[in-house]
């Protein structure tokens, strides 16, 4: 095998050498059970322990209370952007959505088919370079809830204070969620993707609050899409995405061992505090978010000219720094830098940026 490289990938990304490990033996033999991981009953006692095991992480490093469920389900975040309004909306409700990139847009185009959409604010006249503060938008005193995306993986923008509203926030956290502390109290519902921070593509947890299960009207939506089906079900209502969930379990373990959310998050904050200092210390490159909006996860940048940005892409993979070619939708380049990637991977970058720049300004 050769030489691992820094991968950079906004997702599905970087996962930790140890997991990475442990989960290539399971999956040809679990804990000497003669049979693979992949290869298990969900209903197994064996499997059944993998995932309460894996529940009991994510409650423990999240803070979870016991009111809340959380859930293992599939069909990625995308699903819950209409799931959510699915569920919450019944009756033609309202709610209001904080517009600030691709996905909020994509959750707003979903939640219209359900409800009233009150769009408060929305930055894409900026190019999503920016996160709205508190003044800068009302919520409707109708609102089943306020929508937004905790961090925006394309424009590398993210939410350095959620919202502070006496309304119900429900979150996508998909690509920032664990790499910080939370309040779980502060919100009806958070959902991620686990194929940033928590594991593989493939499972989707969604951390919602008892109350909220009781809001769905039943003869309009489909037994599978109701949260209550699978909150009733302990997420065993059909086969869930047991290799997905059984990595993510791993995971969490990994987290803990390295001291948690809290510690995780100092450590976040001091990889993305090098690549910012090289991006505002060498005239060459050039942030796209706004300093007070900047991502820890994703840092998205821009060179002189599109052919550099395509360039240095293409030097920084020979080099074994892959995964940095930005979104076609603003281009330039993109370095995410979730948990597991590991620092000496963002000193590598800062060294390269510096040799390029050199070289080529």
């Amino acid at each position: 095998m050769p030489d691992r490289v820094y991968n950079f990938n906004p997702g599905p990304s970087t996962l930790p050498y140890p997991v990475l490990q442990e989960a290539a033996k399971d999956i040809v033999n679990f804990h000497d059970r003669g049979m693979g991981i992949i290869e298990m009953s969900h209903r197994s006692k064996e499997f059944m322990a993998v995932a309460a095991e894996a529940e009991a992480l994510v409650r423990e490093l999240m803070g979870i209370p016991d009111n809340y469920k959380v859930l293992f389900l599939q069909g990625g975040a995308s699903t819950q952007f209409f799931m959510i309004p699915m569920n919450l909306l019944g009756g033609n409700k309202r709610a209001t959505y904080l517009n600030t990139g691709a996905w909020s847009g994509k959750a707003i185009k979903e939640a219209r088919l359900f409800g009233e959409i009150d769009v408060a604010y929305s930055s894409q006249e900026a190019k999503f370079n920016r996160v709205p503060k508190d003044d800068e938008y009302t919520v409707h005193p109708d609102s089943e809830y306020l929508y937004f995306v905790s961090n925006n993986t394309i424009y590398g923008t993210q939410f350095p204070e959620f919202p502070d509203t006496p309304t119900t926030l429900i979150a996508d956290m998909s690509s920032d969620i664990m790499s910080r502390p939370v309040d779980v109290n502060r919100f009806g519902l958070i959902f991620a993707g686990a194929q940033k921070n928590m594991g593989p593509a493939g499972v989707t947890v969604v951390i919602i609050r008892d109350d909220l299960l009781e809001r769905t009207p039943e003869a309009a939506v489909p037994t599978m899409l109701r949260y209550k089906t699978h909150a009733d079900k302990g997420s065993m209502f059909n086969t869930p995405p047991c290799f997905a969930i059984y990595c993510l379990g791993l995971v969490m373990k990994w987290l803990k061992d390295r001291g948690g959310v809290e510690a995780i998050g100092k450590i976040n904050a001091a990889k993305a505090a090098i690549l910012y200092d090289a991006i505002d210390g060498i005239d060459f490159y050039r942030g796209h978010a706004e300093k007070d909006s900047r991502s820890n996860m994703n840092i998205s940048f821009n060179l002189p000219t599109p052919e550099l940005e395509t360039q240095f892409v293409a030097e920084a993979t020979a080099a074994g720094l892959v995964g940095l070619k930005g979104h076609r939708s603003i281009g330039g380049c993109r370095a995410s830098i979730y948990n597991a990637f590991p620092r000496e991977g963002v000193e590598k970058l800062v060294a390269f940026m510096d040799n390029f720049a050199r070289s080529n300004g």
